[in-house]
């Protein structure tokens, strides 16, 4: 997925656990777990804003996004032109 998650770097930089930013955020572990490992399809933007303020931190540093493989593409368009 090109959206990467970066809420284990914040979470390092907080010295804070999962679970502890669960419980502020008001979601479960769980949850929370599958939006760090990157599983998640969406988030709204209220846990977006809660994780943000918890953190102390801004969206950019908690989803950044990652181009796609473009040597792969530019290969295929060089082999068709």
């Amino acid at each position: 997925m090109p959206i990467a998650v970066d809420i284990d770097v914040m979470l390092a930089r907080r010295k804070m656990s999962v679970g502890e930013l669960a419980d502020r955020v008001g979601i479960t572990p769980a949850n929370l777990a599958v939006l760090k490992n990157g599983r998640a399809k969406a988030v709204r933007f209220a846990t977006l804003a809660a994780l943000c303020e918890v953190l102390e931190c801004q969206p950019g540093d908690l989803l950044r996004w990652e181009a796609a493989d473009v040597e792969g593409a530019e290969a295929v368009d060089l082999a068709e032109g």
